[in-house]
C-alpha cells in the first residue's frame, strides 16, 4: 500500500527545490533535469522533449482510454518589489513562500502526486500520463504545442493551475491584432491630406460601441481593449499613418479566426493578428469527469486567464491548488495545507473513473 502522507512530503519537498532552481520561460533546462531524474528514481522511463518531462504508467494498453495530467514548472520574471528571496523557499503560517510556488509549482506537485499514488493502485479503468510543461507563461512553440503528437491520443486531460480547486470548465482565449488606419500626408497649416489618426480614432470609438452578441454562461461577452497607439512624427505635417494595438479576451463562441474576419470588414484600418494559436476552449457540462466533480463537491467556473488548455484538441478542464490571484505577484506563496487538499481531490477525482 502506498504511503500517501510519505509520498506528499517528498513532492512537497521536491517543490521547494524546484523553486531553488531558476526557470525563467526558455530557461527552465535545469527544473526539467529535476523533474526527469526524480521520475527516474521512482523506477519510471520518462520521456524528455526540449524542457518538457512525460511519464506513463506502467500499465499502458491501447484499449483503455487516456488521461493527461499536465502542468507548467516555468515561471515569470520574478518583481522588483519581492521583498525576499524568489529563489529561496520558506515556510511561515502554514505558506510556502518563492517564485513559481502557486503558479504552477502546487499544481503541478498535486497532479504528479496524484499520478504516482494512482499508478500504484489497480485503475484499469484509463491509462495516466503526466507531463510537466515548459514556456506556458509566454505560450512558446517549444512547450505543450512541441508535445501534442508525443502525447499521442488522449481522451481527456486536467491541466494543474491555482483555481482554488474550482474545475475551470471554460477558458477565454486571446487574439491580439495589429491595426493600421492609413491617410494621407499633407502640411497642417493648409489642411491637406488625410489624417490617418482621426481614422483610427473613428475605428476606435466602432471598437468601444461594438456588442457581439454570443455571450458564454462562465465567460461573459467577448472583452476588446485598444492597450497601445502611435501616430504622426511631426506637429506639422497631417499623419499618414496610425497604428494602435487591440487585445481581445474571447469567448467559446467565436474562434480567433472569425474574429480577425469580423473586424476586417468592420473597421477601416488593416487588420493583421499576431497569432490565432490561442482560442477560447469549453467543456460540457455533461462530461463525465464534469459529473464526478460536481458529485464529490468540485464547483464549476470559467477562467480569464490563458493556460496550456488554450494549445491543447482534446477535452479538459483547468483545476489546481492556489489562487490566481497570487501568481506573478510579489512574495508569492500557496498554503501547504492547499496543496494537501488538492491532492486528496484529485485522487479522490480519479481513482474509480470511468470515461
Amino acid at each position: 500500500m502506498v504511503n500517501l502522507k510519505g509520498l506528499i512530503d517528498e513532492n512537497i519537498a521536491l517543490l521547494s527545490q524546484l523553486i531553488e532552481i531558476r526557470s525563467v520561460s526558455r530557461e527552465e533546462h535545469k527544473t526539467a533535469d529535476k523533474i526527469y531524474n526524480f521520475l527516474e528514481a521512482k523506477g519510471f522511463t520518462p520521456y524528455r522533449k526540449y524542457n518538457n518531462v512525460m511519464v506513463t504508467d506502467n500499465t499502458m494498453h491501447p484499449a483503455k482510454p487516456t488521461i493527461l495530467l499536465n502542468s507548467h514548472h516555468d515561471t515569470v520574471k520574478p518583481s522588483s518589489l519581492w521583498t525576499r528571496n524568489p529563489f529561496k523557499p520558506e515556510i511561515g503560517d502554514g505558506k510556502l513562500y518563492g517564485l513559481g510556488s502557486n503558479d504552477a509549482g502546487g499544481p503541478l506537485i498535486t497532479l504528479l502526486t496524484a499520478f504516482l499514488y494512482l499508478s500504484e493502485m489497480e485503475h484499469p479503468e484509463y491509462n495516466l500520463v503526466f507531463l510537466a510543461s515548459a514556456e506556458e507563461e509566454m505560450s512558446g512553440s517549444y512547450g505543450m504545442e512541441a508535445m501534442i503528437e508525443e502525447l499521442g491520443d488522449i481522451d481527456f486531460a486536467i491541466v494543474g493551475e491555482p483555481t482554488n480547486m474550482e474545475m475551470h470548465i471554460a477558458e477565454k482565449g486571446l487574439l491580439v491584432l495589429d491595426c493600421i488606419a492609413h491617410g494621407k500626408a499633407g502640411h497642417a497649416a493648409r489642411g491637406e491630406g488625410v489624417n490617418a489618426i482621426y481614422k483610427a480614432a473613428d475605428d476606435i470609438m466602432k471598437i468601444r460601441k461594438l456588442d457581439l452578441p454570443k455571450k458564454s454562461d462562465f465567460l461573459g461577452k467577448i472583452k476588446m481593449t485598444v492597450s497601445q497607439i502611435k501616430g504622426g512624427y511631426q506637429h506639422n505635417v497631417i499623419p499618414d499613418s496610425c497604428a494602435f494595438v487591440l487585445d481581445i479576451r474571447t469567448n467559446e463562441h467565436y474562434s480567433n479566426r472569425e474574429l480577425q474576419d469580423l473586424l476586417s470588414r468592420y473597421l477601416y484600418a488593416e487588420v493583421k493578428a499576431r497569432s490565432l494559436r490561442l482560442n477560447s476552449s469549453s467543456i460540457s457540462q455533461n462530461h463525465p469527469v464534469v459529473l464526478r466533480g460536481l458529485e464529490r463537491g468540485l464547483q464549476i467556473s470559467g477562467s480569464p486567464t490563458l493556460s496550456d488548455q488554450a494549445l491543447i484538441p482534446f477535452p479538459s478542464f483547468k483545476i489546481g491548488p492556489g489562487d490566481s490571484a497570487r501568481s506573478h505577484t510579489a512574495d508569492e506563496y500557496i498554503y501547504i495545507s492547499e496543496i494537501e487538499d488538492g491532492i486528496s481531490r484529485i485522487i479522490g477525482l480519479l481513482y474509480g473513473l470511468r470515461l
